[in-house]
């Protein structure tokens, strides 16, 4: 996105487990490296005391204060009915009330939907927003959706899923005919429960790129642009991979330590290491849109650092100037056998 561009980005300094340091930070960085207008929503010393302990030059910064923030234990429900005043609820409000673009935090990934869906709602046609997250492949990335929005599904989520996760890929990562595949226990047809034998049916006859269905194995083997499960089985899939991530990273420092020569050997293939740690970074990723909900919701990891926040500010632009949202209602309302012009 060009760097006159007037979007705003809403950012939740309350979420995360390094609030307000982080989302601070990272809303700092991204104004002065976009160019753009950041409001900053939480408690307003905090975020004043954060932002005199680094340099603002060249920043366009906005505090809206907020009484109150969701921890990330708490219940979702419960803290979303209580807390009125919430950081999230505040930055949402923003939205809804067209000051701003898109919102990005690393709060309570349930308190964060859940608001979303009350206070925005879902695009037309759309019955369940999800989340869509970036996992890296040898040739580039594909799209996991949904991660975490949706535990009990019905065929028509997934197929709506897969639909919304098509369009992101085209217009995000310039995939002309993204494939998507179904995330099963097999590659057969017969494989399955009851619902993923549905979808697989009702796959075939969306008018999409659908190449079947696809086993765990081949999750990071790029044979998919678009994976397609319920959030149940897609949050176990991030979790496993956040771990897996971070234990491969212990064990070659764990290694290239032990002796003399693995330490000469991580001397001479230093930048391959650091390149290979960048691909498993989060960070380098931004966050995970919620598709389906009116406006922007850009969903971080808890953990997430300054760059990460900012990373996700730059999703959100992405996800502004694309009209993703006006792509992703006028293809569901097609499918729907409705149209209209966006």
């Amino acid at each position: 996105m060009d760097a006159g561009s007037e979007v705003k980005i809403v950012v939740d300094a309350m979420g995360g487990d390094y609030a307000p340091q982080n989302p601070v930070r990272g809303a700092l960085i991204a104004s002065r490296e976009y160019q753009i207008k950041v409001i900053v929503v939480g408690n307003e010393k905090e975020i004043k005391a954060e932002m005199n302990k680094v340099d603002v030059t060249g920043t366009s910064i906005d505090i809206v204060h907020a009484e109150e923030a969701i921890r990330m234990d708490e219940d979702a429900l419960q803290a979303v009915r209580k807390k009125k005043k919430s950081s999230i609820r505040v930055a949402t409000e923003i939205i809804k009330n067209g000051n701003a673009s898109g919102m990005v935090s690393a709060g309570n990934t349930g308190a964060i939907v859940a608001i979303t869906k009350m206070a925005l709602g879902t695009l037309e046609g759309v019955e369940r927003p999800a989340l869509a997250i970036l996992i890296p492949h040898m040739k580039g990335f594909s799209i996991v959706i949904d991660v975490g929005a949706n535990v009990d599904c019905k065929p028509l989520h997934l197929k709506q899923f897969a639909i919304m996760g098509s369009i992101y890929a085209h217009e995000m990562l310039g995939i002309q005919q993204p494939r998507i595949g179904l995330l099963n226990i097999g590659e057969e047809e017969i494989k399955g429960n009851e619902l993923i034998k549905e979808v697989h049916k009702s796959l075939k006859e969306a008018g999409i790129n659908f190449i079947g269905n696809i086993e765990g194995k081949d999750v990071y083997g790029g044979i998919a642009d678009v994976i397609v499960c319920d959030g149940f089985v897609g949050n176990i899939v991030l979790k496993v991979s956040e771990s897996l991530a971070e234990t491969i990273e212990k064990m070659l420092e764990e290694e290239l330590s032990r002796t003399i020569w693995s330490k000469l050997g991580y001397f001479l293939a230093k930048g391959a290491f650091a390149t290979f740690t960048k691909r498993l970074d989060y960070s380098e990723y931004g966050g995970a849109p919620l598709l389906g909900a009116k406006g922007i919701s850009i969903i971080c990891h808890g953990r997430s650092s300054a760059k990460a926040i900012k990373n996700a500010i730059k999703v959100a632009m992405n996800f502004s100037h694309y009209k993703i949202n006006d792509r992703i209602q006028e293809t569901i309302m097609k499918v729907n056998g409705k149209v209209i012009h966006v």
